[in-house]
């Protein structure tokens, strides 16, 4: 595509008002506004939504970044137990909904903001101490309340979690006592199903897509390191992908397709305790690039299971790792700019 100086050259016209249709590039001096203005490629960036009403982590999520559902999770201030909170967004401001059947945290999720999935995960409600111990419960949630659904195959926590719906979920990895786990599995409505296994055994991945296009990144392998293995799967098997840039665990995974997800915060790679990283990636089905960093750092939750990255929504945690912070990526754009000294 053709630029305004390859066009017209470097001189800047005077104009009363704004071009209709400006090129990349060009610039012109606004004699109305009296400001100076430049059309240029605005990078992409995280900025902040509605605050949640109580600080939280280790949550649950689904949906898109203006229907989201949290839920579960650790909540605080003070001694973090956990807790069966659920909160839901409408692309500006978080309203408590119906209360979880169980508390649990570090639990697997999918799904939207009226048929959304938390499996697994960790209980010991009134104790905020790890390790948390491993369950079997499931349960699904339809936009108001929640409902007990048939039990995991095994005891299992720090799963990951992939799908559009409670009747199209799937579970890959987590930690099966006494560690990690190839466990992959796909939930009906009324039962589990074991699928292939993953190639690597993971737990506290990031998770996001479909039952038939599933992307996973990262994981605690186990204890440490940290990895950036990244695995696709395509409803029958699993093949490792290209790895992200970054070694990290307990990172949040979001953007509904396969070919358009995000990665980021989590723990990095080191000893503990565990540095808190605010990186994020974006996935295009072969490569991870390097987005826009989080402003608050740490363990996060992501919401956007069925659309792009350009929607991600990214929740709860932050340093060391309860918050109550809300971020909105918005995506790269070619825009009209005042043109200033700072």
């Amino acid at each position: 595509m053709s630029t305004y100086k390859e066009i017209y050259g470097e001189k800047i016209k005077k104009e009363s008002s704004n071009p209709s249709n400006p090129l990349e590039g060009q610039m012109w001096y606004n004699s109305t506004s009296g400001t100076l203005k430049v059309r240029l490629n605005v990078p992409g960036a995280f900025a902040s939504g509605g605050v949640l009403p109580v600080g939280s982590s280790y949550a649950g999520s689904g949906g898109t970044n203006t229907a989201t559902v949290y839920h579960h999770g650790l909540y605080g201030p003070g001694p973090q137990p956990n807790d069966n909170k659920t909160f839901e967004y409408n692309g500006t401001s978080w309203t408590e909904t119906g209360a979880c059947n169980q508390t649990m945290r570090i639990l697997g999720s999918s799904g939207s903001q009226t048929s959304a999935m938390a499996f697994c995960g960790g209980l010991n409600p009134n104790n905020p101490n790890f390790p948390p111990q491993a369950s079997n419960k499931t349960e699904s949630y339809n936009g108001s309340s929640w409902t007990n659904e048939t039990n995991f195959p095994a005891t299992s926590v720090g799963n990951s979690g992939a799908g559009a719906s409670e009747t199209s979920t799937l579970s890959f990895g987590g930690t099966q006592p006494p560690g990690p786990s190839t466990t992959t599995a796909s939930y009906n409505g009324s039962s589990w199903t074991a699928e292939p296994a993953m190639n690597n055994a993971s737990r506290g991945s990031g998770g996001t897509g479909t039952e038939t296009a599933a992307l996973k990144t990262g994981s605690t392998a186990s204890t440490p390191p940290q990895t950036n293995v990244t695995e696709e799967y395509n409803g029958s098997s699993w093949t490792s992908g290209n790895a992200s840039s970054i070694e990290r665990s307990s990172n949040f995974g979001t953007g509904g397709p396969q070919t358009a997800a995000f990665s980021g915060g989590g723990y990095g790679a080191g000893s503990y305790p565990l540095p808190n990283v605010a990186a994020a990636e974006s996935y295009d089905g072969t490569n991870w690039a390097t987005m826009a960093n989080l402003a608050n750092a740490g363990v996060r939750g992501g919401a956007s299971m069925q659309t792009p990255n350009a929607n991600a929504l990214i929740m709860g945690g932050g340093t060391p790792y309860i918050g109550t912070s809300t971020e909105q990526f918005t995506a790269a754009f070619v825009g009209t700019k005042t043109v200033t000294t700072s």
